[in-house]
């Protein structure tokens, strides 16, 4: 007779090592969540502000010089047809009194970029500064044009 020892199966036995794959495959996640979603907690602040007896603030209409530049290459003043010079003369007296004052400027789209030019260094000369450029609202479904 043979004597020999009884082999059990061995049972499983305790892990000793962690698995880090899932665990950075979460932490990427949230990193990633958190990156996106940062910029658009700071933009909209929630204030609660305070209130105030204080009687509102006189409210002074800025004045407003409405220039047009018309495809046929006429200048229009506050809708009305005037000349280079007329346009200058007036700007340089408006520019005086009210220094501030904004001006409004619309072209045509076929309007040379050289007449927009010249007319933008007309109106600094005279002292005019403040020069906003007036456009149309693109339609949402439209694509820019080429």
């Amino acid at each position: 007779m043979a004597f020999g020892r009884l082999e059990r199966p061995q049972g499983s036995q305790p892990m000793n090592e962690i698995n880090m794959t899932p665990l950075i495959d979460v932490m990427l996640v949230l990193l990633v969540i958190f990156m996106l979603t940062a910029p658009l907690m700071t933009s909209r602040l929630k204030l609660d502000l305070p209130k105030a007896d204080a009687p509102p603030a006189p409210s002074s209409q800025p004045s407003v010089l409405a220039i047009a530049l018309t495809a046929d290459g006429r200048v229009h003043l506050n809708d009305q047809d005037t000349t280079l010079a007329a346009l200058a003369e007036q700007a340089t007296v408006t520019a005086q009194q009210k220094p501030e004052t904004e001006v409004q400027l619309r072209a045509d789209r076929v309007v040379p970029y050289g007449s927009v030019a010249e007319l933008i260094g007309l109106l600094q000369k005279a002292g005019l500064n403040r020069i906003a450029f007036v456009t149309e609202v693109a339609p949402v479904s439209a694509e820019p044009s080429k």
